[in-house]
């Protein structure tokens, strides 16, 4: 398969650090050209919330009248900056003019792949834990690995799409005109679309995605304002919005955003790591079932990645669907199929061709990138720019694919630590891995979870791409065997359990109102 060549450019850059905070604006993606909406969706604020409970849940100020003296002034605060703007400003316009769900993305997986960094092990060989009590410690706070990162990318989109869909609701309730529109003589450096401007997509995005990001990276919040008032000023000196439709949709966006805080704080992932008595019971647990139970093969010994992940609440699935929905077990470790499945790894690792080993390194998404579920996240933004996706509709179909890939990784990681199956190379030391060992067992596969989900939903939204996304998925899958870290089966019924949970995301988007 041809994979894209842009996304390749941009895992690599990942895998080798290159993605990492504070970077100078010209060294960001100015490619993408500015966001100019094939259809407004103009009547997004009846479409279905994912916690609010209504478009006007929170209540928002009445704009200033146009004809105000107050108003005027922020209009001859735009025709100031736009007398006298600088390069690197028109730069930033430009950059932000691509559309805020887009950026805020990006900024998201750029945190994801500056904290995916395992800890290193202390002098007595253990393991030090990232505290969010105390972020500026060693480990920072968080370690950004697959699960947490999956959390992370759901919680923030969602929150951009219930921002937005309470943004279009006030939109049409106060129908304030563009700065165009009420004077002429302001230039409109980037697209605007003809509806109204109060209270701004681009401020509520960015009122949510700040808030959300704050909490999830403690240790960088003067970066991510710093992000949030680059995105401001763009708006303002662009033309596309006086400061104070910016203001009221950045102060709404936080109002939906806290409300994702307290699900967030409530929902189990501050417990997920477990502790020594639980890891030592899962062990003792599959070793009286006559199985071989999986261990750690760094050294020393690293504890298992959030072993009680699968307890964490997800969007499309409760707790009970998640243990009713739990895969059949795997192959006994004692059985003449495991024994095949074992001798099939080892063969590709012994066999490894150039295609295979390109397979290997694009869809690794290991320590120092943003991960599977940022990888997809990367392909999918890649072809909404295509669609010309209004902001709404960005958010929406980003929403519904991380919280697909989210509870993906709830399902695969329940899985995962009920059957605590070893990896191929801990039942036969002569397989080489072709890539890095993840800490955590087998059964089943976390890239064939995530990639199943996200290519079943993203096949539903863009159906002349749902082959393509297949085969991206079948090939993501298979470069964990390739690669000698999954037998068979780990990669085969993590397709079928993440096209399962794809399904329950275009099940919610069938019932949304959007389509």
């Amino acid at each position: 398969m041809k994979t894209n060549q842009k996304i390749y450019i941009a895992v690599l850059a990942a895998s080798l650090g290159i993605f990492a905070c504070k970077r100078d604006l010209k060294e960001r993606n100015m490619a993408f050209p500015a966001l100019s909406p094939a259809n407004a969706d103009t009547g997004a604020g009846k479409w279905k919330p994912i916690l609010l409970t209504k478009a006007d849940e929170f209540a928002i100020d009445v704009p200033l009248a146009i004809s105000s003296s107050d108003y005027k002034a922020e209009l001859n605060e735009i025709k100031s900056w736009q007398a006298r703007l600088s390069s690197e400003q028109r730069d930033n316009i430009k950059y932000w003019s691509a559309g805020a769900v887009l950026r805020w993305n990006e900024i998201l997986r750029e945190l994801v792949a500056l904290h995916n960094l395992a800890p290193y092990q202390n002098d007595d060989g253990s393991y030090p834990v990232p505290s969010a009590n105390n972020p500026f410690a060693y480990p920072v706070f968080p370690f950004a690995n697959p699960p947490y990162a999956a959390r992370a990318y759901a919680y923030v989109s969602a929150a951009q799409y219930d921002a937005l869909v309470a943004a279009y609701h006030y939109k049409l309730v106060y129908r304030r005109p563009t700065p165009k529109q009420v004077d002429p003589t302001i230039q409109e450096m980037i697209p605007v679309a003809a509806s109204f401007a109060y209270p701004s997509e681009d401020g509520v995005v960015a009122g949510a995605s700040c808030e959300l990001l704050k909490l999830l990276f403690p240790a960088d919040q003067a970066w991510i304002q710093e992000k949030l008032e680059e995105h401001r000023q763009s708006r303002i000196m662009s033309g596309a919005n006086v400061r104070s439709d910016f203001e009221a949709g950045m102060k709404l966006g936080k109002l939906v955003a806290q409300k994702f805080a307290t699900r967030a704080r409530g929902d189990k992932a501050g417990a997920a790591v477990g502790n020594q008595a639980l890891w030592d019971q899962m062990a003792t647990n599959t070793a009286n079932k006559g199985e071989i139970p999986w261990i750690s093969q760094e050294s020393p010994k690293r504890p298992p990645m959030l072993p009680l992940f699968g307890n964490v609440k997800g969007f499309l699935m409760d707790s009970g669907e998640v243990v009713s929905g739990r895969p059949a077990p795997p192959p006994s470790t004692g059985s003449e199929q495991f024994k095949k499945e074992t001798e099939e790894v080892k063969w590709y690792s012994e066999h490894s061709t150039r295609e295979r080993m390109r397979i290997v390194h694009f869809w690794a998404d290991g320590t120092g990138t943003y991960t599977p579920p940022g990888h997809w996240n990367a392909i999918a933004c890649e072809d909404f720019v295509n669609q010309r996706y209004s902001e709404v509709r960005w958010a929406r179909n980003l929403a519904l694919l991380n919280m697909a890939m989210f509870q993906a990784a709830i399902c695969c990681w329940d899985t995962k630590f009920f059957y605590f199956n070893p990896r191929p190379s801990q039942v036969d030391p002569t397989i080489k891995t072709l890539t890095g060992l993840p800490n955590f067992p087998s059964y089943t596969s976390g890239h064939s979870t995530f990639s199943g989900s996200a290519a079943e939903f993203l096949g539903h939204v863009i159906p002349s791409r749902a082959a393509a996304y297949n085969e991206m998925a079948n090939e993501a899958s298979v470069s964990r065997l390739y690669g000698a870290i999954h037998y068979r089966s780990d990669i085969e019924v993590g397709m079928s359990m993440g096209k399962m949970i794809g399904q329950k995301a275009i099940a919610r988007a069938q019932t949304d109102g959007a389509e």
